[in-house]
Parts: structure tokens; sequence; C-alpha cells
């Protein structure tokens, strides 16, 4: 296991643990005196040279990543950023058709699947650059490349959700082995991981645990399957299912505006997802790029995904309400090399299995 696929330590995560949210603030652009020497060199680098950056990302709802891409609006008047919101697989086609195209879309690259940072490092497709930002990051999800060509700018749980209203206390699964009881059986909702990075790692981690026999024993209760990890948190909301394998921010924001939707954090093990970003090489906005890779580091950013229940990569930011510590519950995680290898052979077999 390399550096970035180290287990992350139980003292790092204790800092994460917020349980109360200040009021949300009037966010404000920021004076170029008040910004760190840093970010002010590349801002006006990038004003004088009118550059604008175009983000495709899978981080994040996309609510939340556009109210992200405001934030940097805002915090850097005249350098915007256009966020291209989508699926990780459908992303990286996106971007891989770009390439083949010779056309230059993309600045920054945001996908919730590592495995597209190990093929588009080795094509010499991404640009080195390590953001001064990342000093300021829990340390354990530093240096997931140690080379410095992609960097953790998310992170993210596949907990179990379940619909509060449909489900008794006393039945609610507990363990990622509980949701092939057939008491299930037509009720299960889940992502696909021809489309999600979230439900492909979460597809890898189950085999390495249980066998592929795992999804097979799935199918047999007709789960009802999605694109992206988000779309089970509409699927219980419906009330059409009853139990998943969901994000658990996104379920958690969902519970807070009133729906019935509740988490378990599995006894079996919390899928904690580690999502980089980089800049794509050859980028016509290279002081834009990095700004942006300083802001989604730096301590608004995450003021902005915890105001839409995100989870971050700092410490010194609350989390959001309901939110558990992660350094009280078991968490697990392929390594880079299982998801790299493992995402395309999955996405085979789950074929296969459930033939969609």
């Amino acid at each position: 296991m390399n550096s970035g696929d180290r287990r992350l330590g139980r003292r790092a995560f204790g800092a994460l643990a917020g349980l109360g949210l200040a009021a949300p603030r009037v966010l404000r652009a920021q004076t170029a005196t008040e910004m760190a020497p840093h970010e002010r060199r590349l801002y006006e680098a990038a004003r004088a040279r009118n550059e604008q950056v175009t983000w495709y990302t899978a981080h994040y709802n996309s609510e939340t990543a556009e109210a992200i891409g405001r934030a940097f609006d805002e915090t850097y008047p005249g350098v915007q950023a256009k966020v291209v919101r989508t699926t990780a697989q459908v992303a990286f086609q996106r971007l891989s058709q770009d390439m083949r195209a010779r056309v230059q879309n993309c600045d920054v690259f945001s996908s919730t699947d590592v495995g597209h940072y190990v093929q588009l490092k080795a094509d010499g497709k991404l640009e080195k650059y390590v953001p001064e930002n990342t000093s300021q990051i829990i340390a354990d999800l530093r240096n997931i490349d140690p080379d410095g060509f992609y960097h953790t700018t998310s992170i993210g749980t596949v907990l179990i959700n379940f619909n509060a209203d449909r489900v008794k206390p006393e039945d609610r699964p507990r363990k990622w082995t509980d949701l092939l009881d057939p008491r299930w059986k037509d009720r299960v909702t889940v992502g696909h991981p021809g489309f999600s990075g979230y439900v492909g790692t979460w597809v890898v981690m189950m085999r390495k645990l249980y066998g592929w026999d795992y999804f097979t024993r799935l199918e047999r209760n007709k789960p009802q399957i999605g694109r992206s990890i988000n779309d089970t948190v509409t699927m219980l909301n419906s009330g059409e299912r009853w139990v998943g394998a969901g994000p658990g921010a996104t379920t958690l924001r969902s519970a807070s505006r009133g729906n019935p939707l509740g988490v378990n954090y599995p006894e079996d093990g919390t899928l904690l997802m580690i999502s980089p970003s980089a800049i794509v090489k050859g980028t016509r906005n290279p002081n834009a790029a990095r700004l942006f890779m300083e802001f989604l580091l730096g301590k608004r950013a995450s003021e902005v995904q915890v105001q839409n229940y995100s989870e971050i990569v700092r410490s010194d930011v609350p989390l959001f309400p309901g939110a558990k510590n992660l350094s009280e519950v078991k968490l697990i995680r392929p390594t880079t090399e299982e998801i790299d290898q493992g995402i395309p052979e999955v996405k085979e077999l789950w074929r296969e299995t459930f033939g969609v």
C-alpha cells in the first residue's frame, strides 16, 4: 500500500468532530491585501490575462458544485469558474473525447475514481502542480500522488441510508450484508459503477470483503439501479425504495430539509472516499487553474461545502450537523491499485449480473 492509501489516523479525523454549525455568513470578495501572497500572485496574473477556469467535476451534487463555483467567483472577482458537474465516468469520457479531438475545454478535473488519475498521469495528460494550501489539509490526505500531479480535494462516505418512515428502527440494516436479506426484495436502491466513481469504489470494496457472490445475492433482491450514487436519495425520498447504499452527506442534507431519511455507519466498515483534483496538461488558463486548485483546498471552500452538508479535507472548519466523528467508526477503503484495476473489472461483472 503506498503513502496515498495508508489508513487514515484516528487523531487526524478526531479534529473533524464538529458537533454544530454556525449560521451561514454572508460571503464576500477578498481584497487583494487579504489574499495570501501566493493567491494574490495567481489572481493578478489571471486577471491580467483575462483567464477563466472550466471545472469538470463529479464531486458533490450539482447544487454544492455550483455553490463552490459561485464562491470562487465572489472571492476572485473577474476570474470566473464554469462548473460542469456530472458523474465520474461521464466526466472522464467527456475529457477523453476532448483530448482525442485536441480540444482544450477542461482546466481542472475532479473525479471520484482515482483510477482516472493513474491513467491520465501515465499518459502525460496532467500538469504537475503542488498547491501551497496542501499544507493546510489533514496530514493523512496529503501526497496521494508523491509526484504532485493530483491532490485530495474532497472526501466522502458511503453509508447505509434508509427511509425512516418506512423502516422501523429495529429493522434498519446495520451491516452491508444486511442488504442481502430477502425482506428487502424490491426495496433496495443503489447506483451504477459504470457511471459513478463512488459506486465503483463501493463495488470493488464489497467484492474484496465478500466476493462477487455478494452481488449475485443482491441481484435476487431486485435493486432499483440509478446512475449517480445521489440517485439513491431521490428513490428513498419518494418511498419507492426503503434502503440503499448511499452518500452520507447528500442523505443527511436531504434529511435536514425535512425528508424522512437516516443513515447507519455500517458495522463492517464505512467506505471512505478520497477524491482528487488535477490540472489538465496544456491548459490555456494556467494561473486561473492553479488559483482554483488553491481555492478547493482553502478554508472558504470547506465552509461552503459544510453549508451544503459535504465532508471536508480541513480540520479547522466544523462539520455539518449529523455527521459522525470518523475517528469513532471503522473505515474501509481499497488501495489505489485495487480501484484502478478493479473498477473496469466490476463494471463488466455488474452488467453480466444485473443486465444494465
